[in-house]
């Protein structure tokens, strides 16, 4: 554990700091972030000694709760804060509550303005998704070299912005390997192989939770936590179940469940009462 001040000069224990996220980059050793969205789902992935954490901003302080030593990214959706000025109170609310960095999508000039505070900024290249309808819909860019070398320009431009890192999402493996190359930039591969610095994945994907859609190709599941989920849900039902019929049967509340006046207080209580 390393000790450090957070942004907000609160003494605390990380385990990883910037500078060492930087040195694994430089001597090419991976490191692993996982999505979590709540304080449950931060216990479980801080316990299995995952290096980062990353969650929207929204969830940040539960997550923290469940993860107090954990490298935390807090990602800024770029719907939640729409101006400048929302942006940096947004980053600065959960800097200020001991984010170790933030995630923004949002332009270069944005990441500059955070960067110039002291705030340590990723940005986000490769099919981000809020901008999927220019590639023509969600798929992998980067397998031509024009396209790879337009990801390595937007590269460059976050370094010159002052981030530290970047989400790579759907890049093609071989293309990224190379541009890894050019860029001092700490980079999170999302769905764009082992080119990159950091492994990164969704908790539902890892745990086999994912609903109601189609798992990304990059996606492996190591649990069924689905199928869980299913009995429990089943369970559930069966206990929401059994508690409408015990009220209608009016079985419950029974005398275990309930508390009664001290010895002698209803009927003083009834006295009171028939006098009104």
């Amino acid at each position: 554990m390393k000790r450090i001040y957070t942004f907000g000069h609160e003494q605390v224990n990380r385990n990883i700091t910037i500078a060492d996220i930087i040195d694994n980059k430089n001597k090419n050793i991976k490191m692993t972030q996982v999505t979590a969205g709540n304080q449950e789902e931060a216990e479980i992935v801080a316990s299995q000694n995952i290096d980062m954490i990353i969650t929207g901003s929204d969830w940040y302080q539960e997550v923290r709760k469940g993860a107090p030593n954990t490298f935390i990214t807090a990602a800024l959706f770029a719907g939640r804060f729409i101006t400048n000025e929302e942006i940096l109170r947004g980053a600065f609310d959960v800097m200020m509550n001991g984010a170790d960095s933030v995630l923004t999508p949002r332009s270069m000039d944005v990441v500059e303005m955070l960067a110039k505070e002291g705030i340590q900024v990723q940005g986000h290249v490769g099919m981000v998704p809020s901008m999927a309808t220019k590639y023509g819909g969600i798929r992998t860019v980067g397998k031509t070299a024009e396209e790879a070398m337009s990801i390595l320009k937007d590269m460059k431009s976050l370094e010159s912005a002052g981030a530290f890192g970047a989400e790579v999402e759907c890049v093609a493996e071989d293309a990224l390997t190379e541009l890894r190359k050019h860029t001092s930039l700490v980079l999170n591969s999302l769905g764009s192989g082992s080119g990159g610095d950091v492994m990164f994945l969704f908790f539902e994907d890892i745990c086999g939770e994912t609903t109601g859609i189609k798992m990304p190709r990059h996606a492996k599941s190591w649990g069924d936590g689905k199928s869980i989920k299913k009995e429990l849900n089943l369970e559930r039902a069966k206990a929401i179940q059994g508690f409408k019929s015990e009220v209608t049967n009016k079985t419950y509340p029974d005398s275990e469940h309930v508390v009664e006046m001290l010895p002698g207080e209803k009927e003083i209580l009834l006295e009171k009462l028939d006098s009104l």
